[in-house]
């Protein structure tokens, strides 16, 4: 297709093509070292769960609560910014989910400097009940009631672009967190409530 079929011209056509695949060979590979190693680590700083209540009834069950998360986000890279354009999080327990968090998660976009941590507030306001499956309200109810820690998964997807210099890279990196929450009751009222500050680091995946 490039020349007129002779030896010598299929030669010349086939070490332009090697060339070009070797120069964008070369171009992925420094994007590779550049971008790769410096993934998103995050921790949470801080939770506090309050007014958790669990109704198990034989129509519906449901689950209220509040919970404060405060996310911490740290930019490991030397040479690379991050802006982070969307972020989306719920909460869940057993794979169930008990809620998104808040549209009005502060801040909800942001561009992160190099070497620099950023703190995420994330809000999750269910006072008024959630409807889960009856199997869920009976595994959080038993939980409660045996006076230890509520163990719940903090699901955060995001939409980043990573900078560098004129270069920009685009991945929606998924982070899983643990929480385990020490839980009492809270006053006179159904409710229990607790409060960890874990500093435990939390699964990023790309």
């Amino acid at each position: 297709m490039c020349c007129s079929g002779t030896d010598s011209c299929v030669v010349r056509c086939c070490c332009r093509l090697f060339v070009l695949l070797l120069s964008a060979g070369f171009v992925v590979l420094i994007y590779w070292a550049i971008f790769q190693p410096h993934q998103i680590r995050a921790t949470v700083a801080s939770a506090t769960l309050s007014n958790l209540t669990v109704s198990n009834a034989s129509s519906a069950a449901e689950v209220s609560y509040n919970l404060a998360v405060t996310l911490s986000l740290y930019n490991p890279s030397v040479r690379v910014g991050i802006y982070y354009d969307a972020l989306h999080a719920d909460l869940r327990f057993r794979d169930a989910v008990l809620g998104p968090a808040a549209n009005d998660t502060s801040p909800p976009e942001f561009y992160q400097r190099r070497k620099t941590s950023d703190d995420v507030r994330l809000e999750f306001d269910y006072g008024r009940g959630v409807a889960v499956g009856s199997d869920v309200a009976g595994e959080l109810e038993t939980e409660i009631k045996g006076g230890g820690a509520v163990s719940l998964e903090l699901h955060v997807d995001l939409r980043v672009r990573y900078k560098f210099r004129i270069f920009k890279l685009r991945q929606k990196p998924g982070i899983r967190c643990s929480l385990s929450i020490p839980v009492k009751a809270e006053g006179r009222g159904p409710g229990v409530g607790g409060a960890v500050v874990s500093g435990d680091r939390c699964r990023v995946k790309y």
